[in-house]
């Protein structure tokens, strides 16, 4: 018995120490696969954060500095794929939701560079504090800030890009506060400079709200460089004399703006001229700024009892006989930033609001409310006060309102710490707050969008639960990035579907229970809610897809189907019809991301091809019955098939829409004709018919891609235009007539009562929908000359 307690105390033990060992296993694999860990990062990091900490791994555990390290490979490939797919807002959302398994489709992190890349080439100015690096999602809205940005495309490969750096640096030091010195990394965003048609780096531009963005040709010394930005700096500086210095001290208190004024006298050092014009465009919309000769203005000096070169502040009001109590200060430096600091302490705080006028007050006006928690919040820094001037044109006011005064009110807003709110004039029911960054001209692009969009803040008081109207719902977090970046296109997506959509958003950190209760596990969360039905939202941060969930929620492209339905649908089709149907899984991440693509090549194949969908959890042994093994599995079932079963699956690498609708394009039945030289004379040349010719070459990349392109052409104008096509393989000769020198190359060929030139007419467009448009409006005009010249005839 002895023997038996032992084997069992052993056996017991043997079982403890395994199960010990698959925690630290299962702990290890969580922790390999847990990208921001990897980074050392959280999961409130932003683009730059990311970037620095993953230079500063590359650094240490590249191959190249561990070449005695035969994991050092696969380490640097696991902190690589981290990388790779956090800088990337889709991608790290989809990680952020579903984890790896929603990347199954995205391959990244298998190749990197070298060492010395990451060392000198790699994020050129992420440690430079002047220079504001700018991803995708932040761009508009600082060019849109109102504020003069100048900014640097450049590519980290780019050896020009490395030589301007000590420059633009240099640059940035010396005009930070007058114009916002930013760069743009075209390596890590190449959609954004693709839209911006940067094409040669690096590209300097100048950006300012109201005017077409200004390229900079000029060599790339400081100077130049300088020159050429401050030529944008609309600010002034006022030349005082006797004869209007008066006048604009006395104006100064109805207006509200006063002067900065440097006296220049025999004695001491004036402020140069370069000097007061980067004051002028610091304190642009707060303060003039002005200047004064004393060798020609002597006696007014005298009067102000300036005797050596000063400058000055006079605030509002200021009385130049008494300049103690006028307020008047007297500044001893000669650094514009060390200036502008002092005058920016001594310009007015905003309006601190009462607990007793707030509704009111807000019922009636715009409003940019910061929320503070008594009179020691130190909040709000002094740049903020330059809000009022970006603000004005817009008709937003500015002010305070202290929770401790009253938090009631702040509790109702759901504001428990500092931070700011836009009120949209119809009192404190629709307002919306703050979560960017707390930087001046990220504050000022949210006022702008909020004030004129139909986004509000959502709580459990005003929760559409039971409305009857439809609300799309963001359940988000302010740590989130990709919920910051999603907020701007919300707003944007807003004003499209005013008075057919209603949008809020719901703070999961602050309303823990009610994201609960619908079950949200990831942020962002984009629900619709339609009375009893609910919608979740897959697709981009994107308005423009936002607006086409909406659109195919009112008019569905894809066909949910049931066994029942398939059977009916796609086995029992008319001879016909083509299907495509995807059998998925809820569940399953890759298919999740199928799903926003899929629906959208649905939109773009209406009438050609129908579109399906099964849901295999839900219908499980009839995917089981149709030998489906694995998710998603995508099957087109082609016209004419002898059996009903025949389909063929796509096994390509790429799901995007317009990937899987070139290949579903590729089975329908060829409209467009197959010419020859001699049908190409009889037909094209000598016929009466219009013509609209594809000359291809079969070896040609682009030709295959813009095949099915051209039997959509073909189907598209079908009884107004026939559409052929001409292997330029086959029939060299009739192409070099054509005067073909590229492939592909699609050109016109109307008929208008004789024989038609060879040459045709070329169209520049590799689009159906494009090319047929512009078909039809070149035979509207056809049609408009021909009847014009019959009434003439009359």
């Amino acid at each position: 018995m002895e023997f038996l307690a032992s084997k069992g105390d052993y056996i017991r033990y043997f079982k403890r120490s395994l199960l010990l060992l698959l925690v630290c296993v299962i702990v290890l694999v969580c922790a390999d696969q847990d990208y921001y860990s990897l980074l050392g990062v959280s999961k409130e990091a932003s683009s730059r954060e990311i970037r620095q900490a993953f230079k500063k791994l590359a650094l240490k555990l590249h191959p190249d500095k561990n070449q005695n390290d035969p994991n050092a490979h696969d380490n640097f490939l696991k902190i690589n794929r981290a990388y790779e797919v956090l800088k990337d807002e889709d991608l790290r959302k989809k990680y952020d939701k579903y984890g790896e398994k929603g990347l199954e489709d995205q391959q990244q992190g298998g190749r990197y560079e070298s060492w010395h890349f990451y060392r000198y080439d790699f994020g050129i100015y992420d440690d430079d504090p002047e220079i504001i690096t700018l991803d995708r999602g932040e761009f508009d809205a600082a060019v849109n800030s109102g504020e003069l940005w100048f900014v640097n495309f450049y590519s980290p490969r780019c050896s020009h890009c490395h030589d301007l750096a000590p420059t633009w640096r240099e640059f940035a030091k010396e005009l930070d506060g007058v114009i916002r010195i930013g760069a743009v990394n075209c390596g890590d965003n190449r959609m954004l400079c693709r839209i911006k048609g940067i094409n040669s780096y690096p590209s300097l531009y100048v950006f300012k709200t109201g005017m077409q963005p200004v390229k900079y040709y000029g060599d790339r010394s400081k100077e130049s460089l300088k020159n050429f930005a401050m030529q944008y700096v609309t600010s002034t500086v006022t030349e005082l004399w006797a004869g209007n210095f008066v006048n604009a001290i006395e104006t100064s208190f109805a207006s509200g703006v006063g002067w900065l004024i440097t006296f220049c006298a025999e004695r001491g050092d004036c402020l140069s001229y370069q000097t007061r014009l980067k004051l002028a465009g610091m304190l642009e919309g707060l303060v003039n700024v002005g200047w004064m000769d004393c060798g020609t203005q002597g006696e007014l000096c005298d009067n102000l009892d300036v005797s050596s070169s000063t400058t000055a502040y006079f605030p509002p009001g200021a009385t130049i006989n008494n300049k103690e109590k006028g307020g008047v200060l007297f500044l001893n430096s000669l650094d514009a930033r060390e200036i502008y600091q002092e005058v920016m302490q001594h310009l007015p705080d905003f309006e601190i609001i009462s607990a007793s006028s707030l509704e009111d007050r807000l019922a009636h006006h715009r409003w940019l409310l910061f929320f503070q928690f008594g009179e020691g919040d130190k909040s709000n820094v002094q740049e903020f006060k330059k809000l009022k001037f970006l603000l004005k044109d817009e008709h937003i006011q500015v002010g305070k309102f202290d929770c401790l005064s009253s938090p009631t009110i702040c509790n109702k807003l759901y504001v428990y710490q500092p931070c700011l709110a836009v009120f949209k004039g119809k009192g404190t029911g629709d307002y919306e707050i703050h979560h960017g960054k707390k930087i001046l001209y990220d504050i000022v692009a949210f006022a702008k969008e909020s004030v004129n969009s139909h986004v509000i803040t959502l709580g459990p008081q005003n929760f559409p639960d039971k409305d009857k109207e439809p609300w799309l719902v963001d359940f988000f977090a302010p740590w989130c990035p990709p919920c910051r970046a999603l907020l701007p296109e919300l707003r944007k997506a807003s004003k499209h579907l005013y008075g057919q959509l209603k949008f809020g958003t719901l703070d999961c950190t602050v309303h823990e229970g009610l994201c609960n209760m619908h079950n949200i596990r990831a942020y962002p969360t984009t629900v619709v809610f339609n009375q009893s039905d609910v919608h979740e939202y897959e697709g981009h941060h994107s308005a423009e897809q936002i607006l086409e969930f909406i659109e195919d929620l009112r008019n569905p492209s894809v066909v949910s189907l049931t066994p029942e339905t398939f059977a009916e649908l796609v086995q029992r089709r008319k001879r016909e019809e083509i299907w495509m149907v995807d059998f998925y899984a809820p569940w399953c991440g890759p298919c999740q991301a199928l799903m926003p693509e899929w629906k959208k090549m649905a939109r773009m194949l209406n009438g050609l091809i129908s579109v399906g969908s099964v849901d295999c959890q839900k219908y499980y042994s009839f995917c089981h019955q149709e030998s489906v093994r694995g998710y998603p599995e995508i099957r087109l079932f082609p016209q004419k098939s002898n059996t009903a079963s025949q389909y063929y699956s796509y096994n390509g690498w790429h799901r995007d829409a317009y990937s899987l609708r070139g290949w579903a394009l590729g089975y329908l039945p060829q409209v467009s004709v197959d010419l020859t030289p001699q049908s190409f004379t009889e037909k094209v040349l000598n016929g009466k018919d219009h013509w609209v010719i594809d000359f291809y070459a079969p070896w040609c990349g682009p030709c295959q891609n813009f095949a099915p392109e051209f039997e959509m052409l073909a189907r598209a104008v079908k009884g107004k235009v026939k559409a052929g096509k001409v292997d330029c393989q086959a029939y060299g000769q009739t192409c070099q007539t054509a005067d073909i020198r590229a492939y592909p190359t699609v050109k016109f060929y109307p008929y208008q009562g004789t024989k038609k030139s060879v040459l045709g007419e070329y169209i520049d467009s590799r689009d159906a929908k494009g090319i047929a448009d512009l078909l039809n409006e070149k035979l509207e005009a056809m049609e408009n000359k021909g009847k014009r010249k019959k009434s003439r005839n009359k």
